[in-house]
C-alpha cells in the first residue's frame, strides 16, 4: 500500500493522482459542518464532479449516509433504498449532492457506479456505542429523542465496501449498509450497565421517529455481519475500562435536526 498525501481541493494535486480501476471514494465532511456551510458543500457536492470526471473510466464505491432519508416511523423497519430522500440539515443536503453530482457524471460518461448509504459505523474508538457506553459508565444522562439507532461493526462496514465493487452498475445502484437490528438506545444502555455494574442515567422520552435504515438488500449480496450487536458492547466496555485510545469526534446521533 502506498499512501499518497493530498489536497482534493487543489487541482493540481487532484490531477496527479494516479489512475486506478477500482475507485473507493471516502472524502466528505460532516464534524464541525455548523458555520461552515460553504466548505461542507465545496466538499461533500463540489469535489465528488471533479472525481467522478478524473476516474470516468473506474469503477466507483462512494461513501455516503443514511442521513439523506427523512426521520422514519420506528416500527416501519427503517428506511429501504426506495424510500424517497428527505436529508434534514445541510450536512445531509450536501450528502445527498454528493450523491446526485456522481450519478450525473456517471450518466454522462457511463460509469459504473454504487452508492454506498452507511449508519452506523462502530469500532473500539468511535461510534454511537462507545458514546453510549461513555455516559452509562461516567454516569451522565443519556438523550433519548432519538430513541432508536442501527449499528455496524466497523470491520463488516469495510468488507462490504470492497465487495461493493462486484456490483457497481450503471444506471448506479444504490445500498444501504448497516446492522440488523433497529436498536433501542436505552436497551444498549441497560445492556451497558449491567456489565459495567451501573444503572443509565435517561433524559428526556423516544420519539416516535428516528434515522433508520434497512440493510435488508445488503444482506441478500453480502450474508448478516459477522460481529454481533452484544459482541460490540462487549468489547466496546473492555476497550474503553481499559484505557484504550478514543477518537474524540462525537457522532452527535441524537441530534433531531441535522446539525452537526
Amino acid at each position: 500500500m502506498e499512501a499518497i498525501a493530498a489536497d482534493l481541493l487543489n487541482e493540481a494535486d487532484l490531477a496527479s493522482l494516479p489512475d486506478a480501476k477500482n475507485v473507493l471514494y471516502l472524502a466528505g465532511t460532516k464534524f464541525g459542518t455548523t458555520g461552515k456551510e460553504a466548505f461542507t458543500w465545496a466538499m461533500n457536492a463540489y469535489l465528488p464532479g471533479r472525481v467522478a470526471e478524473k476516474y470516468r473510466n473506474s469503477k466507483i464505491v462512494v461513501y455516503s449516509t443514511g442521513n439523506v432519508y427523512p426521520l422514519v416511523p420506528v416500527f416501519s423497519g427503517g428506511a429501504d433504498e426506495s424510500t424517497p430522500t428527505g436529508p434534514i440539515g445541510e450536512y445531509a443536503q450536501s450528502s445527498l449532492g454528493r450523491e446526485r453530482i456522481f450519478e450525473h457524471f456517471s450518466q454522462q460518461y457511463g460509469t459504473e457506479l454504487l452508492i454506498y448509504r452507511l449508519n452506523y459505523a462502530n469500532d473500539l474508538r468511535y461510534g454511537v456505542l462507545l458514546e453510549i457506553c461513555k455516559s452509562v459508565v461516567n454516569e451522565s444522562p443519556i438523550d433519548l429523542r432519538m430513541g432508536h439507532v442501527n449499528v455496524i461493526w466497523q470491520g463488516d462496514a469495510n468488507e462490504y465496501a470492497l465487495r461493493s465493487f462486484l456490483h457497481t452498475s450503471n444506471p448506479a445502484k444504490y445500498l444501504n449498509i448497516t446492522g440488523p437490528e433497529t436498536a433501542s438506545v436505552r436497551w444498549i444502555a441497560e445492556e451497558f450497565g449491567k456489565l459495567a455494574g451501573k444503572t443509565p442515567q435517561f433524559v428526556n422520552q423516544e420519539s416516535d421517529t428516528a434515522l433508520l435504515s434497512n440493510a435488508g438488500e445488503s444482506f441478500r449480496l453480502f450474508g448478516y455481519p459477522k460481529v454481533t450487536l452484544r459482541d460490540m458492547i462487549r468489547m466496546t466496555l473492555e476497550w474503553f475500562q481499559g484505557g484504550g485510545a478514543t477518537i474524540k469526534k462525537p457522532t452527535h446521533f441524537q441530534t433531531r435536526t441535522g446539525k452537526f
